[in-house]
């Protein structure tokens, strides 16, 4: 169903795979960026981007379970992050690492950007996810 790929020419990875096959016929959950908000839509962490990133990917299990997915089926992840500072960007990666998202490892884009869509949004990630059938799948 789900199939990680490191090409075996290309340098390895920090943590993430050059890419993900999903076979024919499985279900995909695309979802939205998911931002460092509590559920009442209150900024988690003004400042930190760090403590963001965290808030982000509490939020983005709590996507995946609406779906019925998880982290593990994680397929791809683009994970923006408000610096032009590789040490910065790297922070947030340690905390996507440490999270298990990167246990597939799943296909994966770090970037630096100017600016987030909320104010003081330092950390957004996107995701899409395999909705598995049953818990045989994997």
């Amino acid at each position: 169903m789900l199939r990680r790929v490191l090409a075996p020419t290309l340098f390895p990875p920090p943590g993430y795979a050059h890419a993900s096959v999903v076979e024919a016929g499985t279900r995909l959950a695309f979802l939205a960026g998911s931002v460092p908000s509590h559920a009442e839509g209150r900024l988690v962490g003004a400042g930190d981007p760090v403590r963001q990133a965290e808030q982000v990917l509490a939020n983005l299990r709590e996507q995946l379970r609406a779906v019925g997915s998880d982290l593990a089926h994680v397929v791809s992840t683009d994970v923006y992050v408000v610096s032009q500072e590789p040490a910065v960007l790297s922070a947030v990666w340690d905390v996507v690492r440490a999270s298990g998202l990167s246990d597939g490892p799943h296909a994966s884009t770090l970037l630096g950007v100017a600016c987030l869509g909320y104010t003081g949004q330092l950390v957004e990630i996107t995701a899409t996810a395999v909705v598995p059938d049953g818990p045989e799948d994997s």
